[in-house]
């Protein structure tokens, strides 16, 4: 029979430096990590989701303002106000601009958006965007994270099913659960070489719906941009599958500042600038990369033009004109001067910024139906987006989100 096997000196000091070496470790992933670096208050209560409005008011003026420099868009989801400055993502009543729940990482934002009911924060680290939460819009808990390479500067744009997260020189298709379903353009260490279709392109822009994702690219020894229509979700996300890739011959497609403004699951529409003998127009593609129509502007479109989806309508802010058209065909519908950016629907109707407040427009025919005066401090000409939450109006301008009220 074998003697029973005894501990030594040796043996438990061996333990002990196991044990320590363990512990050091601990604490050294711990001061490191994502964890130690973040700061997570959530709600202490919901808010109760606003009733909707059932008629405009007759006067607003502003009931708060906050720093809001990282969104694109004045942003609000269910009951709450979303802005997003520095490193914290913050959501907030509508009423009163009060903290319903914060999130804060000792990192800088690149990019904030809604979507889902949730709210998508984007920050940056030394690969670039590349680290993404997913928060519940009521209390501000994370519900999921994503990390991948990404470009320094991204942006993010809802199409209702996926979130599309371009850059410079690469692009990313997410779901609702923050799983990547294409990645496209450039990439660092791909699994499978030459899945990419081209290599060395410059992304300028892009726009989804659930079944296409619309690229205008601009790619070596090409004399002009191509667009590039494709599945926003193939069978495999690291392999595009295009439905048709082309090099725009039509005038314009070789000027600097054109765009892809909006995609549907049947047309695409690309803002082409004039030309020394042609006007800017609005040009619509099919998904084989045809031209199917051409509607002429009057004037270029601005560098700072923005475009929203709102209801049965996309609607295109040209720097001075908002143009409503058909959100599957892009044909026009109507367009109103003289306004200051991109509008929100309340009480069934179409609420636009003016220089002396908001008009309402009738959203079939563009027919102005009421005006509100707002009277706007420290407004310096920046576009204008709005949002609606109930009865209160959020107006972003510039770096800062303004809520109206009556």
């Amino acid at each position: 029979m074998l003697a029973p096997e005894r501990r030594t000196r040796a043996d438990i000091l061996t333990a002990v430096a196991i044990a320590a070496l363990v512990a050091i470790a601990i604490v050294v992933i711990v001061w490191d990590s994502d964890v130690r670096g973040t700061e997570s208050v959530p709600a202490a209560q919901t808010l109760a989701a606003p009733a909707p409005a059932t008629a405009l008011p007759t006067e607003l003026h502003e009931l708060w303002q906050q720093a809001d420099g990282v969104a694109g868009r004045a942003l609000s989801v269910g009951a709450v106000a979303v802005t997003a400055e520095g490193g914290t993502v913050t959501g907030r009543d509508p009423r009163t601009g009060e903290q319903v729940w914060k999130y804060a990482r000792k990192l800088p934002l690149c990019a904030a958006e809604v979507q889902f009911g949730t709210v998508i924060a984007t920050y940056r680290d030394e690969r670039g965007c590349s680290q993404t939460t997913l928060l519940n819009a009521e209390t501000g808990t994370r519900l999921a994270a994503r990390s991948s390479y990404m470009d320094d500067h991204v942006s993010l744009a809802p199409d209702g099913t996926y979130m599309l997260a371009l850059g410079d020189n690469r692009l990313e298709m997410w779901r609702s659960d923050l799983v990547r379903t294409l990645e496209y353009g450039y990439v660092d260490a791909p699994v499978n070489p030459h899945t990419q279709p081209r290599t060395g392109c410059t992304l300028l822009s892009a726009a989804s719906a659930p079944s296409r994702l619309a690229v205008l690219e601009r790619c070596p020894k090409e004399n002009a941009d191509r667009l590039t229509i494709q599945n926003p979700a193939p069978k495999d996300g690291t392999v595009p599958e295009e439905y048709s890739s082309q090099v725009l011959n039509e005038p314009g497609g070789a000027v600097n500042g054109a765009r892809v403004l909006a995609a549907s699951d049947s047309r695409t529409l690309v803002y082409l600038p004039g030309t020394s003998g042609t006007p800017p127009e609005f040009a619509v593609y099919d998904v084989s990369g045809n031209l199917v129509a051409t509607h002429a502007l009057t004037a270029p479109m601005a560098d700072n033009a923005l475009v929203a989806h709102i209801a049965n309508a996309y609607f295109v802010y040209t720097g001075d004109t908002l143009i409503a058209l058909n959100s599957t065909t892009f044909d026009p519908l109507w367009g109103v001067q003289h306004v200051l950016g991109t509008p929100a629907l309340m009480a069934g109707k179409v609420l636009v910024p003016v220089p002396d407040g908001l008009a309402a427009l009738d959203p079939a025919t563009g027919t102005q139906t009421a005006r509100i005066p707002v009277q706007r401090s420290n407004y310096h000409n920046e576009p204008i987006t709005l949002a609606t939450v109930g009865s209160t109006v959020l107006e972003r301008r510039g770096p800062t989100m303004y809520a109206l009220g009556s």
